[in-house]
This record gives structure tokens, C-alpha cells and sequence, in this order.
């Protein structure tokens, strides 16, 4: 008499990424940068690029009230609210300069093949981060949490959560790919792996400290080591 054989485990569901924008997927870090400089000399505040750099990637609101607190101005809600429009704004008009970073399209194109879950949550507004759609050959029913959508930004969860709630998956079942601290501390705050990328200028050490449990140069290199994170290629190809 032949002894039963035990059913297999059934295969582990692939994790659902949830992906910061700028300087993770679209290459503007820079734009937004310079964007937020001009706009901060419009009230006659003159900071140099990297202090400016240094909070790229927290919400709009909280950006300006560290600024702020580094040079000792005091802003009313007015003129805030000016600066915020200036920005966007100034951001617009170098669009034209903004590119896919390496390997971005690729990736989103090869998860949605592999059937894995992805959507953006980032602390832009949609009138300035749905232009990344196009760039990234997109459709505009894209998954994708805007700042306009949440109560309250990066290194608040909250974008993650809502992005999280959209796929209908948990986020301690996500992983959350970013390239600044602001990202990781809203990921880890969320109950998320975070995942580093090194394209929008913060350093491996700063990304780890902060929680990623891998950091890649960028999305093209993420992509290529996909596995590392779970991902399994064509069915059957690597069990």
C-alpha cells in the first residue's frame, strides 16, 4: 500500500508595491527643486538648492513650515498658499524636461504582466504629478494617491494606507518603493517593507538607517533583481 502523498502548499502570493513618483518612477527631483526656488525668491526667501533638496518628498504643507523654520520667517496662510500655487506652477513650465527614470515603464509593464498589484501614492498634486501618466505610457485610470486625496502626506502613512485600501490588499502585505527618508519613515509607518532607490539623490546609508531592507541604484536595477523581492518570472520557471 502506497503512502498518501501530502498535498503541495499553494504557490505565495506575490507582494503589491506601492511606488513613490518623483524621483522613483519620473526623473524631477531637480525640476521640483528649482521650481520651489524660484518660488520661495517670488516672496523674497533665498535658500540654497540643497537645503531645499534636503525635504523634497514630504507634503507641500510641511516642506514650507521647515523651510520656514530654518530661516526664521513667519508666513501667513495667505501668502503659504501663493508659494504652494507658484510652485506648481513653476514646476509646469519645466515639464518638458521631465523623463521616465531608467527602467520605469518596464517595471510597472512587467509586474502587471506577472499579475502583481502596483499602484503610485505620492505627495504631489494631481495637478502636477498626472502628467507622469503619459510619460510612463500610463492609461489615467491608473492606481495612483495624490496629495489632494488624504488628510495628511509623507512621513505621514496615510498615502501608502489609501493606496494600500485602493488594491484592496493589506499594507503589511506591501512593499513601498521610494528614493528619499520621507518615503521610508511613511512606509514603516504604515506597517510596509520599504524598498530604496537611489535616483533622486539620497545615499544607500540614509535609505537603510531609515528602514529600506534593499536599496538598488533604480528602477532598471530593481528590476533586473525582481526576485530578490518575491517576484517570480513566467510560471513554472523558477519554483
Amino acid at each position: 500500500m502506497s503512502a498518501p502523498t501530502e498535498a503541495p502548499y499553494p504557490p505565495p502570493a506575490p507582494p503589491a508595491f506601492l511606488f513613490d513618483l518623483d524621483g522613483t518612477l519620473v526623473d524631477s527631483v531637480y525640476q521640483h527643486v528649482i521650481a520651489w526656488r524660484t518660488a520661495l525668491a517670488g516672496l523674497g526667501v533665498d535658500l540654497s538648492v540643497w537645503r531645499i533638496h534636503r525635504r523634497i518628498g514630504m507634503s507641500g504643507g510641511l516642506f514650507v513650515s521647515a523651510l520656514m523654520r530654518e530661516t526664521g520667517r513667519e508666513l501667513t496662510a495667505g501668502q503659504i498658499a501663493d508659494l504652494q500655487r507658484a510652485h506648481a506652477e513653476e514646476y509646469l513650465r519645466r515639464h518638458a524636461s521631465v523623463a521616465p527614470l531608467p527602467g520605469a515603464a518596464a517595471l510597472l509593464r512587467t509586474l502587471t504582466e506577472r499579475g502583481v498589484r502596483w499602484a503610485i501614492a505620492t505627495s504631489g498634486r494631481r495637478e502636477t504629478a498626472h502628467h507622469a501618466l503619459g510619460l510612463l505610457g500610463l492609461p489615467e485610470d491608473t492606481p495612483m494617491v495624490t496629495r489632494d486625496l488624504v488628510r495628511y502626506a509623507k512621513p505621514d502613512p496615510d498615502l501608502f494606507l489609501a493606496a494600500a485600501a485602493r488594491l484592496g490588499v493589506d499594507p503589511r502585505h506591501a512593499m513601498v518603493v521610494g528614493d528619499s527618508v520621507w518615503d521610508l519613515l511613511a512606509a514603516r509607518r504604515a506597517g510596509a517593507l520599504g524598498v530604496g532607490v537611489l535616483s533622486g539623490g539620497y545615499g544607500r546609508d540614509e535609505l537603510e538607517r531609515t528602514g529600506a531592507y534593499r536599496v538598488y541604484a533604480d528602477t532598471a536595477d530593481m528590476l533586473a533583481r525582481l526576485d530578490e523581492l518575491g517576484v517570480r518570472g513566467a510560471a513554472g520557471a523558477d519554483r
